[in-house]
Order: C-alpha cells, then sequence, then structure tokens
C-alpha cells in the first residue's frame, strides 16, 4: 500500500484529511469564502483555485500564521483571489466597504470545539455577521446552525 496521496491544488500540498475537508466543501466559482483559523494557508489557496475569480479572507489570531500564510500566498494575493488577516474570529468584523460572505469554514479551531461556549457563541454570533443572508459555516466537515438576528 504506500503511503497516502497528497492532493495538488495550484501551487499547493494538502494533506489527504485537509483535502477530504476542502473536496466537501459546497464551492463554486465567483464565491466570497471566509477561512477561519488559516494557519499557514494551504486550504484558504486550493480554495481560491476552486472559486477564481471569486475571493478568499484566510484569518488567523496568530501573528506567526499570519505571517505564513501571506508569504505561502503571494500569488493568489496579487491575483487578488486572497486576502489575509490577523484577527481572532470572536473580534471579527467586515471592514468599510468588505462585502459578506458566502461561506465560512473552519478546520480544528478551538474556539469552536464546544469547550469554551461563552466564546463560541460570541464566535458564531460574528461569524453570521460576516456572512450573507443564507451563507452557510462548515466546521470540521459538518454545517453549524447560526444564529440570525
Amino acid at each position: 500500500m504506500g503511503p497516502p496521496r497528497r492532493a495538488v491544488y495550484g501551487r499547493g500540498v494538502l494533506s489527504p484529511r485537509l483535502a477530504a475537508m476542502v473536496d466537501a466543501l459546497p464551492l463554486a466559482p465567483g464565491m466570497r469564502v471566509l477561512e477561519i483559523g488559516c494557519g499557514p494557508g494551504a486550504a484558504a489557496r486550493a480554495v481560491a483555485v476552486r472559486v477564481d475569480p471569486g475571493h478568499v479572507l484566510a484569518i488567523d489570531r496568530s501573528a506567526t500564521a499570519v505571517r505564513q500564510a501571506t508569504a505561502a500566498g503571494a500569488t493568489e494575493i496579487a491575483a487578488g483571489r486572497l486576502r489575509v488577516r490577523r484577527v481572532a474570529v470572536e473580534e471579527l468584523a467586515l471592514e468599510p466597504g468588505e462585502g459578506p460572505y458566502d461561506l465560512a469554514f473552519a478546520v480544528r479551531v478551538g474556539v469552536l470545539d464546544g469547550r469554551h461556549p461563552a466564546l463560541e457563541q460570541r464566535a458564531l454570533a460574528r461569524i453570521a455577521a460576516a456572512l450573507r443572508a443564507g451563507g452557510r459555516l462548515v466546521v470540521d466537515g459538518r454545517e453549524v446552525p447560526l444564529p440570525r438576528g
């Protein structure tokens, strides 16, 4: 049997687990997608390829992760398909002139794993505010209902 295959998207390579998560997302060209907890940006770059000519905003609370994602995504950033921002999801707010997103997704993000209910509710409210009406959130491969109000 050999080592697990890694999926190739654009210039990036994804682990089998991350590739399966990206493959399962309901993506279409032209979508605006928010990745929460982007880490080094591998999934964000893969999604940017799939939604082109759409746009991906990749966020992370870690300055190191944002530096890594920015460096690795330089081509996508220059093409206008990707933007990386340092912000904790529970503090997320759309910037002036920034349109809402069609889809948000997160893979292994602590604030969304159920261990911190009050913080998770705050994060879910911020995510909901960043999505268009009918926008969807997928966490670890499962769609999560959002507060509306």
